[in-house]
């Protein structure tokens, strides 16, 4: 249970890299943009699903009891 619940930190945060990523890119407007933005979007929606199925799973467990 201790390892869902840091699993569900990890992609999170890594989202929140990725989110960052793409932010600063969008802002600078370079060709870094043109080349990456449509695959970093992808990527976060990736990491934004994984993450919220770890933590809906998480909530689940420990709502059986399973703490």
């Amino acid at each position: 249970m201790e390892a869902l619940r840091i699993l569900a930190i990890v992609a999170a945060a890594a989202t929140a890299i990725v989110l960052a990523l793409g932010i600063a890119g969008f802002g600078k407007g370079s060709d870094f943009n043109r080349k990456h933005a449509n695959k970093l979007m992808r990527l976060r929606l990736a990491l934004q699903f994984v993450a919220v199925l770890l933590v809906l799973g998480y909530i689940y467990l420990r709502q059986q009891g399973g703490q």
